[in-house]
């Protein structure tokens, strides 16, 4: 690359994905794009910052958020100096990239951020404190296993319900039960210790704690996934990236299919507000009403359920923005309880 001129400013994409990095270098000056594969690990990481550094001065660069694929990434890169990073909800991506990619593959969706980059405001990613990122890290392996839990839980009730199942199989996925909710409480007690320790999150916590649906185990799970996000984004920014955000499907008179949450952003709370939405919509008055009133416009049950954890998540900003309880007649002021 000693061939190659330094410019002032580029604008770098780079597409994150579990094993590689496909990088994209837009450099105005020389009217045009360098492209590179790294791996996406440590080393690969140190690779990719020497060759950025040997592209420009100064570089922009923009990935989406793709959970830990993409945290140590951002991480190494906004430890680097004369680099600015920032991580995009994939649903900010998505609506940019309909005007320009016409193919799906890593190196399109690289060349896509590093335009972005280069063409809309960019806002520097904040890097989450140490005890923030733990908690985090401690959420989503809760909610693994978790899941492991509920697929041992249904293979061990279809091992009970069969009688050619060996009582030997029965005890083993009993015990490997067992083993699990043993992993699930010693985590919990490491996050609630963690929490404890700053008082920031000790408060949004608690506030948590006062939500309907909301008990330990999921308020870690809200907690990891919102502490992380930036402190200046709007409630409607927190919706686009949980992808709970209403995707409509109309073209002209020919189509008119019925809308649908977008999905283009975090999983992870997507899934940590699905139990609390389901226990609010039969224990709290208000997410009752607000449900039952949904289906009788003609919702289905699975749309309704997915207004309420919405609807939740309204909540949860509000409370963390004013450090107020939880009021169901202030979030639903035209809504009578049921």
């Amino acid at each position: 690359m000693s061939n190659i001129a330094v410019s002032k400013q580029a604008f770098c994409g780079i597409d994150v994905s579990a094993a590689t990095l496909a990088v994209a270098v837009q450099r105005p000056d020389r009217n045009a794009t360098d492209q590179r594969e790294f791996p996406n690990s440590a080393p690969g990481h140190r690779q990719l910052i020497l060759w950025l550094g040997k592209l420009a001065a100064s570089m922009r660069v923009s990935l989406e958020a793709t959970g830990v694929y993409s945290l140590d990434l951002a991480l190494a890169l906004d430890a680097a100096q004369s680099i600015e990073v920032a991580v995009l909800n994939p649903n900010q991506v998505n609506h940019f990239a309909k005007t320009l990619r016409r193919s799906k593959t890593d190196k399109a969706d690289a060349l896509v951020l590093a335009e972005y980059s280069l063409r809309m405001p960019f806002t520097p990613w904040r890097r989450p404190d140490t005890i923030t990122q733990q908690i985090c890290a401690i959420g989503r392996y809760i909610a693994t296993i978790t899941q492991e839990h509920t697929r041992l839980s249904n293979r061990f009730h279809a091992a009970t319900a069969a009688a050619a199942t060996p009582k030997c199989v029965r005890q083993d996925l009993k015990r490997t039960m067992d083993a699990c909710r043993k992993r699930i409480q010693n985590l919990r007690k490491q996050a609630l210790n963690l929490i404890q320790q700053n008082p920031e999150l000790k408060q949004k916590f608690q506030l948590l704690l006062q939500m309907p649906g909301i008990g330990e185990t999921s308020a870690i799970h809200l907690l990891s996934q919102i502490a992380p996000l930036a402190p200046e984004m709007t409630v409607r920014q927190w919706v686009a990236h949980s992808g709970l955000d209403p995707a409509h499907r109309t073209s002209g008179t020919s189509v008119n299919l019925p809308s649908r949450i977008s999905r283009h952003g975090n999983k992870h709370l997507r899934r940590a507000l699905y139990m609390p939405a389901l226990v609010a919509t039969r224990h709290d008055p208000y997410f009752r009403a607000f449900y039952q009133a949904l289906q009788t416009r003609h919702k289905t049950k699975l749309q309704a359920l997915m207004a309420v954890a919405r609807k939740l998540l309204h909540a949860i900003y509000g409370i963390f923005k004013t450090n107020t309880p939880y009021d169901g007649a202030k979030l639903f002021p035209q809504q009578k309880p049921a």
